[in-house]
C-alpha cells in the first residue's frame, strides 16, 4: 500500500473515532439549565460532535437550549456518543463532570 495512501487512512480513522456511554441520571433535578450550561460549556472547547440521546431524542450537546429539551430527569438513561480525534479526552471529562458537579441529591 502506498505511504501517503495509508497515512490518510489512519488520518481518517483517528479523526472518526466513536465511544458511546450510557449513564443514569443521579441529580435529583435531573439536568436542568445550570448542568446544561456547564455541558455546553465544556464542550465548546473540543472539535469532536457529542450527542445526548434520551425519551426518544437525540440532540447536540453542545447547545444549552437542545439538553434542555430531553427533559432528562432524575433516574432517565442518557446515551452519550461522542466522535471525533478528541474523542476520549471529552467523554472522559464529561463523564467526570456528571460524577462530581452533576450528583447533587
Amino acid at each position: 500500500m502506498d505511504k501517503l495512501l495509508e497515512d490518510l487512512i489512519i488520518r481518517e480513522w483517528r479523526m472518526n473515532k466513536i465511544l458511546k456511554h450510557t449513564l443514569l441520571i443521579e441529580n435529583e433535578m435531573g439536568l436542568h439549565a445550570r448542568p446544561a450550561t456547564a455541558i455546553a460549556k465544556l464542550l465548546q472547547n473540543f472539535q469532536s460532535k457529542v450527542t445526548f440521546s434520551c425519551n426518544s431524542l437525540t440532540i447536540d450537546a453542545k447547545q444549552v437550549m437542545d439538553i434542555l429539551l430531553l427533559e432528562a430527569k432524575k433516574d432517565t438513561i442518557l446515551d452519550i456518543k461522542v466522535e471525533g480525534l478528541d474523542a476520549e479526552i471529552v467523554l472522559k471529562q464529561l463523564l467526570d463532570a456528571f460524577k462530581n458537579q452533576f450528583r447533587r441529591k
